[in-house]
């Protein structure tokens, strides 16, 4: 009897064990994130730049280079100094839709477009004639085939109601690299839930968690030697507060140049 009291001590102790290994190691939230919610609708204006193609918008103050083949399309806008929050807001998404205006397509409730470029001030020019991005202004600076859904791109300039909308994105939370042996410089893409990040830490296989510091836009950098090691992710969002880590995201041989995919994401 005291023989498999013995063993069923010892079964159970290893059982929680592996249990304990699994969930360390399995990509699931560390803070609960709390799902985000939308906002309530708030006044504002919006303008547009760049032509139908979109191009202009390539590139941008968050960093997401390509907006096509990156996933975010031409619904995106640049946001005023107000609302881009040292870029703090990069890859948040909003709700808009044109009032009070002859130009408002009629019957269009709203578009939804995502954060990736800032709209600077341009303080030569009077904050309500030309300097429309200049703080205190809450505006919105869209690529053109995002404000021809809501308005006549004649308009120019039109008042809009806008809020802040969970971003949809499919798949995961996606990492490019940058940097060199001693540098890690990742551009952090395809957020969902809030689309924002507060804070971020890398950790290699061979390290403790390190947190990196926000470069600019949706970067994140360590000075760190991580070369030869897989690489994970601690990711925390700006908006929620919720954690999720992205583990082993990286390969031991990965390289600057590349993309690489988690299998988790905010919602």
């Amino acid at each position: 009897m005291t023989s498999f009291d013995s063993w069923s001590f010892n079964f159970f102790s290893m059982t929680l064990a592996t249990l304990a290994i699994i969930i360390s190691k399995s990509s699931v939230t560390v803070a609960l994130p709390i799902e985000f919610r939308p906002s309530p609708w708030s006044l504002a204006h919006a303008t547009f730049y760049g032509d139908e193609t979109a191009s202009e918008t390539l590139g941008g103050a968050c960093g997401y280079g390509n907006l096509f083949s990156n996933g975010y399309g031409t619904d995106t806008a640049a946001l005023s100094t107000t609302l881009f929050n040292n870029g703090f807001a990069c890859g948040t998404c909003y709700q808009i839709k044109c009032v009070e205006s002859t130009w408002c397509y009629p019957g269009v409730p709203f578009t939804t477009v995502t954060a990736t470029n800032l709209c600077p001030p341009n303080w030569a020019q009077d904050s309500n004639n030309g300097g429309w991005c200049n703080p205190p202004r809450v505006h919105f600076d869209m690529s053109k085939p995002a404000f021809m859904k809501i308005a006549q791109w004649k308009a120019g300039i039109v008042p809009v109601m806008y809020r802040r909308v969970p971003c949809v994105r499919p798949g995961g939370l996606r990492f490019y690299f940058q940097g060199n042996g001693y540098w890690l410089l990742v551009y952090v893409m395809n957020v969902g839930g809030g689309g924002d990040i507060a804070q971020m830490w890398v950790k290699g296989s061979k390290t403790g968690w390190i947190r990196m510091s926000h470069n600019w836009g949706a970067t994140y950098q360590a000075f760190a030697t991580l070369g030869g090691q897989s690489l994970s992710f601690k990711i925390t969002s700006y908006t929620s507060k919720g954690t999720i880590i992205a583990w082993d995201v990286a390969p031991a041989n990965w390289n600057v140049g590349s993309t690489y995919t988690a299998e988790v994401n905010f919602h």
